[in-house]
């Protein structure tokens, strides 16, 4: 069968697609994966085919504006209502707070600044026409990057979403319709619906709940770790892919003493919340300390710090999945690739999480799982990271949850071991009325007799 792939042009997001993309094509699937013309190299180096759609997305402009639109809301709501939460944060989980109007609002605003941002009319548009013209069978989507949505419903073709992370959008989604469903039938106001409605009557289709959640979901977050939502997913273990690297001589030998990785991500100057814990006062913290820290810091980064003590060794970019199995910590911002990557070695992991996305949810998880410890941006100095490291490094509890986590993930089946079940999901969802060479293909129902 023909399965396309697409995100928005995120690297990370990129990355989060390549295991299970190579699984369907070593599968003997033909693969395709379209994003914005800026990571067409960078799906290029991962071996599969690039399809460039809609203009350039410029990320780092794309979440210069983002940060800059989120303390604008953070100082308009603080002045009004100290206690209101973002409305660019899908990140509630508390009850009393998930009313219609903070739902309403969060959905109107990650609407109109995030999710038409991420898929613009020119992009939709694109994928439209070269889905037309390939016919996929699967449209496998980021959950940002709704235009895959509208591709497979114009094209016939089944669609899933693909999580980097946790389902945040599912999760809310399911409490705002609920809340929807509570008012009168003339107040029922979706702000998905008004901007996927009129996309979807453009090519004489209409809306649908599958447009936002997928007609199934393929999940790599552990089911221990899972946010609650109604919705059918399809577990799959998350393989670490940072991106093309070596192992680099000092990698091959085992660490004399513990060893900790020190990463922050490359997008980030300072742990999620820009200026509250810089990274210098990071390294700061674990001079001395009798362990060795691999930092991946880039030359921006570094530009904070005077003098890397003797016991910090910094590295632009090591592969995770070589580096973690050497570690007996890691300390990072939460970020979804990293957790999982660390997740897989059975790593314990301090977090120091911002507002990023599902960061901070993810960073509570993990400590309450036992894997980890949560330290706050807002809060953190150097003693405090210095005791959580001796904590991990001490108390055998922390390694023992890891291992526990870590048996979890792997007995999740493996991309290539969900083949077979996508395969049936697409031959129950995939719809198609054309004849000749755009009907039905055989090699579609393979493996099912």
């Amino acid at each position: 069968m023909r399965v396309l792939f697409t995100t928005f042009g995120a690297r990370n997001h990129v990355h989060a697609q390549v295991a299970l993309a190579w699984a369907l094509r070593a599968a003997g699937h033909d693969v395709r994966l379209a994003s914005h013309p800026d990571l067409a190299d960078v799906i290029a180096r991962t071996g599969l085919t690039a399809v460039p759609v809609g203009r350039e997305l410029n990320e780092d402009q794309v979440m210069e504006e983002l940060r800059e639109r989120e303390e604008t809301s953070r100082e308009e709501y603080d002045a009004a209502t100290p206690d209101a939460q973002l409305l660019l944060a899908m990140d509630e989980l508390r009850p009393e707070k998930l009313t219609y109007d903070h739902m309403h609002g969060v959905f109107t605003a990650m609407t109109s600044a995030v999710f038409q941002n991420y898929s613009s009319a020119e992009m939709i548009g694109d994928l439209v026409d070269f889905a037309r013209g390939w016919q996929p069978d699967l449209v496998v989507w980021d959950p940002l990057t709704f235009a895959g949505a509208v591709a497979a419903e114009v094209t016939g073709a089944a669609h899933a979403r693909l999580m980097f992370g946790l389902d945040l959008v599912g999760r809310m989604r399911e409490s705002y319709l609920a809340e929807v469903a509570q008012r009168p039938p003339a107040l029922r106001e979706d702000p998905m619906e008004e901007w996927l409605g009129p996309v979807m009557e453009r090519y004489g289709g209409t809306f649908s709940e599958d447009l936002v959640v997928g007609q199934w979901t393929i999940d790599p977050v552990p089911t221990s770790l899972r946010l609650p939502a109604d919705l059918p997913y399809v577990p799959v273990r998350c393989i670490a892919y940072n991106g093309r690297g070596s192992i680099p001589p000092w990698l091959r030998e085992a660490p004399k003493r513990p060893r900790v990785c020190l990463t922050l991500g490359v997008s980030h100057r300072e742990v999620m919340g820009g200026d509250q814990a810089s990274i210098g006062e990071l390294i700061d913290a674990v001079a001395g300390l009798d362990v060795e820290v691999v930092a991946t810091l880039n030359a921006r980064q570094l530009q904070e710090v005077d003098s890397l003590p003797g016991n910090v060794r910094a590295i632009d970019f090591v592969p995770m999945d070589e580096l973690l199995p050497s570690c007996s910590a890691i300390v990072s911002h939460g970020g979804s690739g990293t957790v999982h990557a660390a997740l897989l070695q059975g790593v314990p992991q301090i977090l120091v999480p911002g507002t990023m996305w599902d960061n901070g949810i993810r960073a509570d998880l993990v400590a309450r799982s036992g894997a980890g410890l949560r330290l706050d941006a807002e809060s953190l100095t150097a003693d405090a990271l210095r005791s959580a490291l001796d904590r991990l490094l001490n108390e055998p509890s922390f390694a023992e949850a890891a291992g526990r986590l870590r048996r979890e993930t792997l007995a999740t089946p493996a991309p290539r071991d969900i083949v077979p079940v996508l395969e049936s999901l697409t031959a129950e969802h995939r719809r198609r009325t054309a004849t000749g060479p755009d009907a039905p293909r055989d090699d579609l129902v393979r493996n099912h007799a």
